[in-house]
């Protein structure tokens, strides 16, 4: 995308811009508390006629203070306008409010995030996750951690996970059967959305689960609840074990938002593991965000950022990559692109790849 090639902002624009950056963390805890603590949602709705500071104060519980300060501050953010002595939401007030992308990204940002991200910088020097000591003190990765994180923590990162790629699945569903499947693989099965989708999708489906004891365990939890423990089955594995294997005798291989948490000589391991398994007609899936494919600079924007959440907290090598770097690590592993579909979903792309002939 041409987004990212030239500077847009004048020198003026630059310097507010850089401010805005200085004062970050400061912007992101007062928008957070002007939504959690309700000032956004008694002044939206008092509709057109707004509220001064004192029926703000009466209608949250605040002090005449606390909602001064709050309330002013979301004047310089543009979160609010100030008219006749009357607080007004402007459009990114209301999409704090009420887009339920904004929301997931902050809870994310703020419940898995933010404490971590004082780290940031010894994790790019020192190639680790290095905020993880914030939420795991004892984990190498946060996959390894995830099923014993505190329950704020998990909610919030699975909202996130499963609000983008539970987008997709109602159109790439139609895609993978689009011929006759009898067995899938679902590599990196995390709670078992996509394996439940898959089993409700075709009745007569069967589908193997890979991924690490923790996930599992949640996931037959749910896998159960849907009765379908007769047709889904598991197969724990580390994918970084570098002696641990797939399993074999499957039509189609899926990785779902998997790839990204790995670095690009671990994809190209595991992208080779499958291919030990792939016979000539096995159908390999990867749907993944890559920048590069957005629409919209401004979801290339939230994927770049979310890059450095590998960086400093998931597992310190990985990033939501450009899609020329899959496609580089696809090839290492003697496989082949033979369809892309971009636009899926919110953000994704859907690769479909092959042994190489």
């Amino acid at each position: 995308m041409t987004a990212f090639s030239h500077d847009t902002l004048s020198a003026i624009e630059a310097k507010q811009q850089a401010q805005h950056i200085a004062f970050g963390p400061i912007v992101f805890q007062a928008a957070k508390a002007m939504r959690d603590l309700g000032v956004l949602r008694v002044i939206d709705e008092a509709g057109d006629a707004g509220l001064n500071l004192g029926a703000i104060s009466a209608a949250t519980g605040l002090s005449r203070y606390a909602a001064r300060v709050l309330a002013e501050a979301g004047l310089g953010i543009g979160i609010l306008v100030w008219r006749n002595t009357q607080f007004h939401l402007t459009k990114l007030g209301w999409h704090l409010l009420h887009d339920p992308m904004t929301r997931v990204n902050m809870d994310f940002v703020h419940d898995v995030n933010y404490k971590a991200f004082f780290h940031l910088q010894d994790a790019l020097t020192q190639g680790r996750p290095a905020g993880l000591v914030e939420l795991a003190p004892e984990a190498r990765t946060v996959y390894e951690a995830l099923s014993g994180l505190p329950e704020a923590v998990r909610q919030s990162w699975f909202a996130f996970d499963h609000f983008y790629s539970d987008n997709a699945f109602k159109t790439v569903l139609p895609m993978i059967f689009s011929q006759p499947v009898n067995a899938v693989m679902d590599v990196g099965a995390n709670t078992g959305k996509w394996a439940i989708a898959c089993a409700r999708h075709a009745p007569d489906v069967k589908v193997t689960m890979c991924d690490l004891p923790g996930q599992l365990a949640q996931a037959r939890v749910q896998i159960a609840q849907h009765g379908l423990s007769e047709r889904v089955s598991e197969h724990v594995i580390d994918m970084l074990d570098p002696d641990s294997a797939l399993p074999p005798d499957h039509d189609v291989i899926w990785m779902s938002q998997f790839l990204d948490c790995f670095s690009e000589d671990e994809i190209v391991m595991i992208l080779g593991k499958a291919a030990q398994v792939m016979r000539a007609d096995t159908r390999l899936f990867i749907l993944e965000t890559y920048w590069d494919r957005q629409r919209f600079e401004n979801a290339a924007f939230c994927l770049q950022q979310t890059s450095l959440y590998f960086t400093c907290v998931a597992n310190g090598n990985s990033q939501m990559y450009h899609a020329d770097v899959m496609r580089a690590c696809i090839e290492r592993a003697g496989l082949v692109v033979v369809k892309e579909t971009d636009g899926i979903g919110i953000s994704h792309t859907l690769m479909q790849v092959m042994k190489r002939a």
